[in-house]
């Protein structure tokens, strides 16, 4: 890529991880990106070897968390080379994640191509097992060292990858989910759609104290009334019920785009399932579940793609969803998204980026 400047490591990591138990987010991989925003401009980057970067005591983020990332993959495609999936929806949702935190915005194609130069440096850090995958986490974040509540005048992008597994233990295997009463997440007009920091750090406490009871992760009420679904913490969430798909609405102002289940939705329409973006309540969905109509619920996400939920606890009550087992909705789109990621499926859509390692 013309521009960047490339400093090898001398002394490759890559016998480091545990290939057969790569777990999420454990390993790094041997480089990154980094660019610099400063007197108004991001700089050229650099892909330098995976190591510490130096701050002061006084950096804003620290303090008032000016910060975004995003998540992304890439997969070896049994035909050769690798795919990346749908990057440029990571690309435009990292901006505008970026025009809510008042961080400037970063050259959509630029960033896939830096990334792309990056997973070439390290392409043996991609996974060769099917199921697992190179995840790329780009971070933006205000450097600027101050005290006081403004946004920084100078940036730092950093992309670092990841080889990566599942990201919930049980694999594909249905997951318990708590409904979070006691704790909100994010509210209308909020943060609830920007991918920052603020919003998983508003998710801990509620996300510890389900971990102790046993379940895999919150699935978020709407902060007004706490009736209406949002989202799970790190997935959006998917309902069939009376063989209808139905998610939240983006309109709802505090669910993220995700990619996945931009994803889902789109296949669903062509396969000819009822979609509905619509408003559910969780009595909505007890109902449905005491009527016999509740067919299937699952998380959709990059980390995770596809997570069956086979228990939903609401008002200290387990609902029991298709057995505690995935259903044929999930299991389709599971096998037909991770097809298309590793080209075992051919890619109608034009959702892959291909390129040669």
């Amino acid at each position: 890529m013309a521009g960047i400047e490339i400093q090898l490591t001398d002394k490759s990591r890559i016998n480091d991880p545990n290939w057969n138990e790569l777990g999420f987010g454990r390993y790094f991989s041997d480089h990154m990106f980094i660019t610099r925003y400063t007197k108004g401009e991001w700089d050229n980057g650099e892909i330098l070897p995976y190591g510490p970067l130096l701050i002061e005591p006084g950096m804003c983020t620290l303090h008032y968390g000016q910060t975004i990332f995003e998540g992304l993959k890439a997969f070896r495609d049994v035909r050769g080379g690798a795919n990346l999936f749908r990057p440029i929806m990571n690309a435009r949702r990292l901006n505008n994640s970026a025009d809510r935190l008042c961080i400037p915005r970063y050259d959509e194609l630029k960033l896939i191509d830096s990334m792309i130069e990056l997973i070439k440096i390290d392409k043996n850090w991609i996974p060769k097992v099917k199921g697992q995958s190179l995840y790329i986490r780009p971070v933006a974040f205000g450097s600027g060292n101050f005290l006081g509540v403004q946004a920084s005048e100078s940036y730092i992008l950093c992309v670092m990858t990841s080889p990566v597994s599942s990201y919930y233990p049980e694999g594909l295997n249905p997951v318990r989910i708590m409904i979070a009463d006691d704790y909100v997440r994010a509210v209308r007009g909020g943060l609830g759609s920007a991918k920052t920091a603020a919003n998983y750090a508003a998710s801990l406490l509620a996300a510890k104290k389900a971990k102790e009871k046993g379940f895999a992760q919150v699935l978020w009420l709407d902060g007004v009334s706490r009736e209406f679904v949002d989202e799970v913490g790190a997935m959006n969430i998917m309902f069939v019920i009376d063989n209808e798909l139905i998610t939240p609405p983006l309109t709802q102002d505090s669910i993220l785009a995700g990619v996945t289940r931009d994803t889902v939705l789109t296949l669903a329409k062509e396969w000819g399932m009822k979609v509905s973006e619509r408003s559910i309540t969780m009595n909505d969905v007890d109902n449905a579940n005491h009527a016999g109509t509740l067919q299937e619920v699952f998380g959709t996400g990059t980390a995770a793609v596809i997570s069956p939920v086979g228990v939903l606890n609401f008002k200290n009550e387990d609902i029991v969803v298709n057995g505690n087992k995935i259903g044929p909705v999930a299991q389709k789109m599971y096998d037909y998204i991770t097809g298309i990621q590793c080209g075992e499926i051919e890619d109608t859509h034009n959702w892959n980026v291909h390129f040669d390692l």
